[in-house]
């Protein structure tokens, strides 16, 4: 049987959704499988998590687990002195099976179809268990929200759009894609990894990039090509640009959750000829006399 989900994720049976989520995020990025790679036991723990996580936000399961009508693993709670013991006639059997149990203890003790004594509600039969899948996902391709394409366990392939708003961590439901079960297939549950990129890197909802320049083109200004997430595009330098100085690309970034884009920011960088005699002749006798740290106080 599964751990409680309140006590996996070390909340209060009565914790909001935003502190549900908030101690997810805690947990999953502490037992994450990519942070752990020598330490089997954070993986299991990180699937406890995520399977706990799951279990709470779906808010009809975790309301009829706070009633006591199901366990943490979704089947029907067993009634006082009914366990599944080995010697019970009723080990285990329930889970994987598809048994009418109204039919059982009404057969039992004279009820109805309507369960213990004819007066209760018919619990529903328990859908399937759900399944874990781990998607690792392209930095191009999250920042886009490309299609992705993933194998199932039932040998099944699907495109899936990702989500606005996608981040390392984030988690989509297929509904229906799980295991089958009497009342049911259960869910896939599919957690998104964000690779890191060779020179992209992630600021919030933008994407940073550093962008080598020569000594010409800081001095002259000209238009140059620029990678971004999604391809090729011209950037326009301003003559006497300076390292450090920063250019903005909008609509390069990552989504957010209303589905608009964050922007690209472009660092230049001048990169000067090494070893480049001609230069050094050329500026042989020519120097700056500005007073170029002169904010920072030297």
């Amino acid at each position: 049987m599964a751990s409680d989900p309140y006590q996996t994720l070390g909340v209060a049976r009565g914790a909001s959704e935003k502190e549900i989520k908030s101690a997810y995020r805690k947990l999953a990025k502490e037992l994450h499988p990519d942070k752990n790679k020598d330490n089997p036991k954070a993986t299991e723990r990180f699937s406890g998590v995520t399977s706990a996580y799951d279990f709470l936000c779906d808010a009809d399961k975790r309301a009829r687990f706070d009633r006591g009508e199901i366990d943490a693993d979704g089947n029907p709670a067993m009634p006082p002195g009914f366990g599944g013991g080995p010697g019970s006639g009723f080990g285990g059997g329930f889970g994987s099976e598809n048994v009418d149990l109204g039919d059982i203890f009404g057969g039992l003790f004279g009820g109805g179809r309507g369960g213990f004594g004819g007066g209760g509600q018919r619990r529903p039969a328990p859908k399937g268990a759900n399944v874990q899948y781990r998607l690792n996902v392209s930095f191009a391709d999250a920042a886009s929200r490309a299609s992705q394409r993933i194998t199932l366990g039932d040998g099944k392939t699907i495109d899936l759009k990702l989500p606005a708003g996608v981040e390392d961590g984030t988690q989509m439901r297929l509904t229906g894609k799980g295991e089958p079960g009497p009342g049911g297939n259960g869910d896939a549950l599919v957690t998104i990894t964000v690779q890191p990129h060779a020179f992209f890197r992630r600021d919030g909802d933008n994407v940073r990039l550093d962008l080598p320049i020569s000594l010409d083109e800081a001095v002259h200004g000209g238009k140059v090509k620029v990678p971004t997430v999604e391809g090729a595009v011209m950037l326009t330098i301003a003559p006497g640009s300076s390292s450090g100085k920063t250019l903005r690309i909008p609509g390069k970034g990552f989504s957010r959750k209303d589905s608009s884009r964050g922007d690209q920011l472009v660092s230049l960088e001048i990169v000067l000829p090494e070893g480049d005699a001609d230069l050094a002749e050329r500026l042989e006798g020519w120097s700056d006399s500005r007073a170029v740290r002169a904010k920072l106080g030297v």
